[in-house]
């Protein structure tokens, strides 16, 4: 098996949204922001190559479907796929795709599904090999979104994930397509049923924990649901990950893939051994 982090399109979004109720004092020092007050974010997935003989791909980041007006409004920066680029550097294209495995379906997560915008042209899927796995409780809420988080969502998507006749709705620790190669967790604070994936001992931390600065317990985005519960909920996933040595893979942090969880003697979780990227680790 081999792991691969492939950088998707990136972004730039308002520091004070990224980091919820920590004073831009704080999070200044560990992200310098525009003169907009924007912070560059990646949108990182995870390859992992001859999975039992197949290739998963884990999120597809936000993707290029955006017309040009709300590119600039959600602050993405390329408008080409980079995703695709990202997987030929990695020796295959989306066709070889057996499986995606999406978190959440945020479009900033499950966007790269799609194609990129063309003008005329309707929304089509990619990855026309894959089965197309979604947490069940997140895909209920994909279908009936609150207003709070309505606009995070992609319309048109749920309906082309259905009419693909590839998606399986996963529930429990694992599932059908993948069996005991990856295992599932779950968490509410972000967004109702975030599907949480560690495979060969590295776990896609997603939204619970975007990237190196969101590992310490009280830093949490704007965007979270349920902040208070994020906390504790990322409180004891990081407990288990330190316990069984599993490293965390970020997909918003723009300059680190992966790393090892720490405690200090006060008891604050940092990291370590931080790597930029995984090419078949």
């Amino acid at each position: 098996m081999e792991l691969w982090s492939l950088t998707g399109n990136s972004q730039q979004l308002d520091g004070g949204a990224m980091f919820g109720n920590a004073p831009k004092a704080l999070w200044s020092r560990w992200i310098q922001p525009d003169a907009e007050n924007r912070i560059p974010l990646a949108c990182r997935c995870l390859l992992v190559k001859d999975m039992d003989g197949r290739n998963v791909l884990f999120e597809t980041g936000i993707g290029a479907f955006f017309e040009p007006a709300l590119r600039e409004r959600y602050g993405v920066v390329e408008d080409r796929h980079v995703l695709l680029d990202s997987l030929a550097q990695a020796g295959i294209t989306h066709e070889d795709i057996d499986a995606v495995v999406l978190s959440h379906l945020h479009f900033d997560h499950a966007g790269g599904l799609l194609a990129a915008w063309e003008e005329g042209q309707s929304p089509r899927l990619l990855f026309p090999n894959a089965t197309y796995l979604v947490g069940a409780e997140h895909w209920r809420r994909a279908q009936k979104p609150h207003p709070r988080d309505r606009a995070s969502f992609v319309p048109e998507l749920q309906p082309l994930l259905e009419q693909s006749g590839r998606l399986e709705l996963v529930e429990g620790e694992h599932s059908k397509t993948l069996g005991d190669s990856v295992r599932f967790s779950y968490s509410d604070g972000h967004t109702p049923g975030l599907m949480l994936a560690e495979v060969a001992g590295v776990v896609f931390c997603a939204d619970l924990i975007p990237g190196r600065f969101w590992v310490h317990l009280p830093i949490t985005m704007g965007y979270d649901r349920y902040p208070e519960k994020l906390i504790d909920e990322k409180r004891a996933f990081l407990e288990d990950k330190l316990a069984r040595g599993v490293r965390l893979f970020f997909t918003h942090d723009h300059d680190c893939a992966a790393a090892r969880v720490v405690r200090d003697e006060r008891g604050r979780y940092g990291t370590a051994d931080e790597v930029r990227e995984l090419r078949g680790a």
